[in-house]
């Protein structure tokens, strides 16, 4: 049986794919399907030759003492056809494992950061949905529908920014997915315009994050000297004003992390101003927040998004009082 050489050869120049290996895949493959064949010789090895592509399985013949003494042809009938639909299964694997293979040698490093793209069309055909294809460089990525924020809107030719939230690699070869809602994207563009973030000066210890509404993120740093919220905001606001503007205007509130729990809830119900946080219960996470009764709108939000927002950055549930219902006593925290 013959395989045709040329075919694996052409594979070697366009793909780079050494013959060599090529060959021994198949051997493998080949040896596989060999030992399934009823009869099949214990210790058998298939060959292949480089130059003709014809392929042998070779059994070794052993003596009455059971010593390997020779080998001999022990090649089925019908392993012509096997070997032929193996070699095209593996050339076609390989081909599929190389267009992985670029797109991982490029995306290795990437997933969970941001990269820049242009939209080129919608992934699922005219007018079937919001899938969009993204040209990143060597490749097109997917920006599924609900990886996108619902008041974005984008045309054949936009330039936009996503987090590389995905890449795999299955049996159609690799794909890479790309989001602009997940929490993560507005983490790595703070990263990249706040070079204290990006060497570790500053840490974003917490964010939460409505896409296209509001996030929220609590900063934090270990060096006295250095102001994080100021770090964050930039001079002038500079810095997260290049952040909300690529984010089509979503807010951000940026404030200081704390250790101390009452503290750290009065700063994440920010635009709203605190009176004072009652911790109601420690181990339960449960506070209460006491506020000037014409605080009560802006503290709990529309929708009650603010308070929400301040609960998922803090973790704790968060009750919010106006002062004039203070007239109970306060109640003791509960360890």
């Amino acid at each position: 049986m013959d395989i045709q050489m040329n075919e694996l050869r052409i594979v070697e120049s366009e793909l780079g794919i050494s013959v060599d290996v090529l060959v021994k895949a198949i051997e493998d493959a080949l040896l596989y399907a060999y030992q399934r064949v009823p009869g099949a010789v214990r210790g058998a090895r298939v060959e292949m030759d480089r130059t003709t592509g014809r392929v042998s399985v070779w059994a070794p013949e052993v003596d009455d003492e059971g010593n390997v003494v020779g080998e001999f042809d022990d090649t089925p009938g019908d392993f012509g056809r096997i070997a032929t639909a193996t070699a095209k299964s593996i050339i076609a694997q390989r081909l599929r494992d190389a267009e992985a293979d670029r797109i991982l040698g490029s995306f290795k490093n990437k997933q969970g950061k941001v990269v820049s793209g242009v939209v080129q069309q919608n992934a699922g055909g005219k007018g079937s949905s919001r899938d969009l294809l993204v040209d990143v460089g060597e490749h097109e990525a997917i920006l599924r529908g609900e990886e996108q924020v619902p008041t974005e809107h984008f045309r054949h030719g936009d330039h936009i920014r996503a987090l590389v939230l995905e890449v795999t690699v299955g049996q159609r070869g690799a794909s890479v997915r790309l989001s602009r809602t997940h929490p993560d994207f507005v983490r790595q563009l703070f990263e990249m315009e706040v070079p204290e973030i990006e060497s570790g000066v500053v840490e974003i210890v917490a964010l939460a994050r409505e896409a296209g509404h509001r996030t929220k993120i609590a900063v934090w740093s270990s060096e006295q000297d250095v102001n994080a919220k100021g770090a964050c905001i930039g001079h002038n606001g500079q810095r997260v004003r290049t952040v909300t503007t690529e984010l089509g205007g979503e807010k951000i509130d940026i404030v200081d992390y704390d250790d101390d729990p009452a503290t750290f809830i009065s700063a994440a119900l920010s635009p709203a101003k605190v009176l004072r946080v009652d911790i109601l219960n420690k181990s339960q996470r449960q506070a209460r927040a006491v506020v000037p009764d014409d605080q009560t709108s802006l503290a709990i939000g529309k929708e009650a998004q603010n308070v929400r927002l301040a609960a998922k950055l803090t973790g704790w549930s968060i009750d919010i009082r106006k002062e004039s219902e203070e007239a109970t006593p306060r109640l003791p925290e509960e360890i």
